[in-house]
């Protein structure tokens, strides 16, 4: 079975994942673009496909009515998004280990992307 790994910055919190992670999605929303200083680029992975050593190090901040945003309370490493209606998390690609074979599947909320750049790499882009 497929597998990956990932770590925040500082090691203090590692995870795997089991099975294949799809395409990556770049977020381009203001919320994104603040917590992560450009744009927020993850894979989604099926909640119990997700295994999270030193998850008590993980601090969890809700960013909306629906989702919220997991970080590493030491290093301060933006790792994880999750929606509380679904059951799946969104994983910083950033935070992969290695080599991932991974690419860009689409840009998502576009009408609301930074004005100090342009995307221009051909994927969907949704407003």
């Amino acid at each position: 079975m497929e597998t990956h790994k990932g770590s925040c910055l500082c090691g203090s919190v590692r995870y795997t994942t089991q099975g294949p992670l799809g395409g990556v999605s770049v977020c381009h929303c203001s919320q994104c673009r603040k917590q992560s200083g450009h744009v927020y680029a993850s894979v989604n992975i099926a909640e119990e496909a997700l295994t999270v050593e030193g998850a008590s190090n993980v601090t969890w901040y809700r960013s909306s009515e629906k989702a919220k945003r997991g970080f590493c309370r030491i290093c301060g490493s933006a790792l994880f998004w999750k929606h509380e209606e679904e059951k799946q998390v969104s994983i910083l690609a950033g935070s992969l280990e290695g080599a991932t074979e991974l690419s860009i599947s689409r840009h998502i909320y576009c009408a609301d992307k930074g004005d100090y750049y342009e995307i221009d790499d051909g994927k969907p882009q949704i407003p």
